[in-house]
């Protein structure tokens, strides 16, 4: 009886024990929850944005090509004027005065040529019998001759003086907008050697940004368009340019490059580069300054992911990929330019493969998740 006794308490013992153990073993946690995104080819258009001016597609300058004193202005600041407007008048009075004497010196040179084809066609006929000498004859020919030329340098003189009259009157190159006089009435202008500049018109229908790329840029650019000779754009063969405005709004008419300045400016190591862009509602204005967007280069397979699923440590970027068995392994990437919301991977990643996207805190290198996919929209973008 004792000996059944024993037993059956070494089993319960037994039991208890081997109870107590499995109790005490921590029980596994489940794999965490992840979200993912799936990597995949694409062409990803890179831009970047140039600080540019605005200037008229043509912007004159007025000034006055004679001295004198202002004596009106024919136009309403800031307004609309036609090609061949009046602008403004100088003082005439001494133009006219000038112009008088040179139209007096003309009527003397005039009355000198009658009297000497006068004295010659009264000599010729006497030579002819020898009633005259031939000096006399000589003398009549010269005299008739310089009063010719006496006449033509009067006449020249007289419309000098006229078209130095005509500069009193200062007319509207173009048709454009007119700004703000640098003269009132009364001012003495056209002074030199630096004559003020009275105003400016500026034809402003198209308009013309200037900015400057850098030579590195430049050769990226230039490179580009010689092993792409397509590349300048996909309608057309001129590149697209867009216009951020001041307030960031976009500009909604799209302009084309015109020219590249045939140098590098030594002293700044940059190009200027023109572009025009149409101003059918004259929104623009010279002086304003605007940001072109152009775009720079074009990355046939590239991949792009949001940038939360990139980690950065000390300059050197990395990413959790979920491979195999879902299993997390941390990998090094190389990137380029932030496209919006994204990261353009250069190197490091392949398509196809799965990103962690949420749960970054939940994961580390080796471990098991339970990865949930997430569609995000990558194309089309834009460079930040």
């Amino acid at each position: 009886m004792k000996k059944i006794t024993l037993g059956l308490l070494c089993i319960l013992l037994l039991v208890f024990f081997s109870c107590a153990k499995k109790e005490d073993q921590p029980k596994q946690p489940p794999p965490p929850d992840i979200t993912v995104v799936v990597t995949k080819a694409q062409e990803v258009p890179i831009y970047q944005e140039f600080v540019g001016q605005v200037y008229g597609f043509k912007d004159i300058a007025i000034r006055a090509r004679v001295e004198g004193f202002l004596e009106g202005i024919h136009f309403e600041e800031g307004s609309r004027i036609e090609k061949g407007a009046l602008l403004y008048t100088l003082e005439s009075q001494p133009f006219e005065a000038d112009v008088a004497a040179k139209m007096s010196r003309v009527a003397e040179a005039k009355t000198r040529l009658a009297k000497a084809k006068s004295d010659l066609d009264r000599i010729e006929p006497l030579a002819k019998e020898k009633a005259v000498s031939q000096s006399d004859l000589d003398a009549a020919v010269a005299n008739y001759e310089a009063s010719i030329e006496s006449v033509k340098a009067s006449q020249a003189n007289l419309r000098a003086a006229d078209i130095q009259l005509g500069y009193t009157k200062i007319y509207s190159p173009i048709s454009g907008i007119i700004g703000k006089t640098n003269a009132k009435v009364g001012d003495f202008v056209g002074r030199s050697p630096n004559p003020v500049i009275l105003n400016t018109v500026s034809r402003i229908d198209t308009v013309l940004v200037e900015f400057f790329i850098t030579e590195t840029q430049y050769l990226q650019i230039a490179r580009r368009f010689i092993s792409q000779p397509g590349a300048a754009d996909h309608d057309g063969g001129k590149a697209n340019l867009e216009l951020i405005l001041a307030d960031g709004s976009l500009y909604g008419e799209k302009g084309q490059p015109q020219f590249i300045d045939r140098n590098v400016d030594p002293t700044t190591g940059a190009m200027l580069v023109q572009a025009s862009f149409p101003n059918p509602q004259e929104l623009l204005r010279p002086g304003q300054f605007a940001k072109v967007k152009a775009q720079v280069a074009l990355v046939k397979e590239g991949i792009l992911i949001p940038q939360r699923c990139v980690m950065e440590l000390q300059g050197l970027y990395s990413v959790y990929v979920v491979g195999d068995g879902d299993k997390v392994q941390a990998r090094k990437v190389k990137v380029g330019p932030t496209i919006k919301q994204f990261w353009l991977i250069t190197e490091g990643l392949k398509p196809g493969e799965h990103i962690v996207y949420e749960g970054l805190q939940k994961v580390k290198d080796g471990i098991i998740v339970k990865p949930t996919l997430k569609e995000i929209e990558s194309t089309d973008q834009e460079s930040a």
